[in-house]
């Protein structure tokens, strides 16, 4: 199923708004006769790719593994649980249960004889999360990033901010933003840095009152939506965010990197809107409590009411340190 798991991640990228799946075929021997995974949104799912490579009939009797379960319904591609069927496996092993409604796969292959066991099933969750959520919340995954001091600045008092991570984590910065389908950020962002952020097919710009100006670099190339007092709707005087998450998505983006200051990142953690942080964290302290914090939204009185996360991941990059959490839903 890890095999599954590595093949899968070949689609990172390539496959949104579907899922990332790779797929394991063995004989009846045991002997590994095939793989494949889904390369491309459209494309023949990983059972399809793996299974068509077979000349003869070497799957006859033998156990497929795959990481998600396998669909049953004419999509793009026909139902790979067909094909399943039609190459006569004798057992397939999940990762999953889809939870897109239309996919009943697991009971056809029952029902045609075939065994069905599951394994590493929080792994196959974890691997496929932003999937999950946008298929169940019909939201955009969205992962914030920072860059702090060892004391959490992201700015001196005056604003001066370049460059407290090195060049390596700016480069890895420019890397990540390819994975996501839109980069996020706020008018004070582009009006105090103007940035270009020209990784990504779309951006965002939160610019409630229209204060950028359109010569700004980010505005030069690539889709822009920008969210305004006037196609959005405000909650407490400022833009829903929600909402704009809402509208993302029906424009056909799946997921979302943030990359804002203090006062946005707070509001963010604050109303559950965030599913991971990628920190980064420079050796560095600023040692002045008037400097710039990176979450700045809310009044807390108790540790107890502090957000907790979850680290999944921890990377030296010399000097700087990256840890990549989860927000916990709680």
């Amino acid at each position: 199923m890890r095999m599954c798991f590595g093949l899968a991640k070949k689609g990172a990228g390539s496959v949104a708004p579907n899922p990332m799946v790779g797929c394991v075929v063995l004989d009846k021997c045991g002997n590994i006769v095939s793989k494949g995974y889904h390369k491309k949104y459209g494309q023949s799912h990983a059972e399809r790719d793996a299974l068509l490579k077979l000349k003869n009939n070497e799957a006859e009797g033998g156990t497929l593994y795959v990481n998600l379960e396998p669909c049953s319904h004419y999509g793009k591609t026909p139902p790979c649980v067909d094909l399943i069927i039609e190459h006569k496996l004798k057992r397939v092993v999940i990762g999953m249960k889809d939870v897109n409604p239309e996919v009943d796969g697991i009971s056809k292959l029952k029902t045609a004889g075939i065994e069905v066991d599951y394994v590493l099933e929080d792994e196959a969750r974890f691997l496929n999360r932003r999937f999950i959520k946008t298929m169940t919340q019909k939201l955009p995954y969205v992962v914030l990033k920072t860059a702090a001091t060892m004391d959490g600045k992201i700015a001196a008092r005056t604003g001066s901010s370049k460059w407290i991570t090195s060049e390596n984590s700016r480069a890895l910065v420019y890397e990540m933003r390819k994975e996501f389908d839109c980069i996020l950020t706020s008018s004070n962002t582009v009006i105090a840095d103007n940035p270009s952020m020209s990784q990504t097919k779309w951006r965002c710009i939160l610019d409630k009152n229209l204060r950028t100006d359109k010569n700004s670099k980010i505005y030069s190339q690539g889709n822009i939506y920008a969210a305004t007092k006037y196609n959005t709707p405000l909650k407490d005087g400022e833009l829903d965010l929600k909402s704009v998450f809402k509208t993302l998505y029906e424009l056909g983006i799946y997921s979302v990197f943030v990359e804002c200051g203090g006062t946005l990142a707070g509001t963010l953690l604050k109303t559950g809107l965030i599913d991971e942080i990628y920190q980064f964290t420079a050796p560095k302290i600023l040692n002045d409590n008037s400097g710039l914090s990176c979450f700045n939204g809310d009044n807390i009185t108790e540790i107890s009411q502090a957000k907790i996360l979850k680290i999944y991941e921890v990377n030296y990059l010399d000097p700087d340190i990256l840890i990549k959490a989860q927000v916990s839903s709680s």
